[in-house]
């Protein structure tokens, strides 16, 4: 009889045991099924655009204000500069007439006032291009790098996951035309700029040593 006891004792405690092991199965199976959705739930959420540089940079206010500065700061400088190639020219033209009526020691020394003069002529143009290409190049620099921080501040703000640059130098050969944002960041921007009060501009570079006539 004790014998028959223990074996059913046995038989229930195995029972028991199968169903604890059924269980656990079934919580595992439904701990994989919730990180499964869990995961495809993530991958939904996922919001993508892009944002063609290019058209951004045409399109920018202040983009479009620094060009016109740099523009008009050109055009100053370059009709000062070509006053002086002018005269140059002129006298240039006239030496050769004046040459044999006033001899050859007048000529030599003419000569080299008009070598001289060329040379100062072409570093003055030399020196104006690198300095507007360097002032110019610092403020763009700038003006990119703001770019830059607002798009990253306006992908936190709008939940985006990622926001992909297009252009010239881009690396992205196809996107959606319902992902392009960017007359949204450009009005973003142009909004942000147009509020930002303006400060005085600061006094222009000095150029070198004025040309010698």
């Amino acid at each position: 009889m004790l014998f028959i006891f223990l074996y059913f004792c046995l038989q229930y405690i195995k029972k028991i045991e199968i169903q604890k092991m059924k269980k656990a199965l079934v919580i595992i199976a439904l701990s994989i099924f919730a990180v499964s959705c869990n995961k495809t739930a993530e991958v939904k959420e996922v919001k993508t655009a892009y944002v063609d540089t290019s058209v951004l940079m045409k399109e920018y206010t202040e983009a479009k204000d620094l060009e016109a500065k740099y523009k008009g700061q050109a055009e100053e400088k370059g009709r000062q500069l070509q006053a002086e190639i002018t005269r140059f020219k002129q006298d240039a033209a006239n030496f050769q007439g004046q040459a044999q009526a006033n001899g050859q020691a007048w000529a030599q020394q003419k000569g080299a006032e008009l070598q001289k003069r060329e040379q100062q002529l072409g570093y003055a143009q030399q020196a104006l291009s690198q300095q507007l290409q360097q002032e110019s190049g610092v403020e763009m620099d700038s003006l990119v790098s703001g770019v830059k921080k607002f798009i990253k501040e306006y992908g936190k703000k709008n939940g985006y996951s990622y926001i992909y640059g297009t252009g010239d130098a881009a690396s992205i050969l196809y996107a959606e035309e319902k992902y392009d944002i960017t007359k949204d960041v450009i009005k973003a921007l142009n909004d942000k700029y147009k509020s930002t009060p303006k400060t005085d501009e600061k006094p222009a570079v000095k150029e070198g040593e004025a040309i010698k006539k």
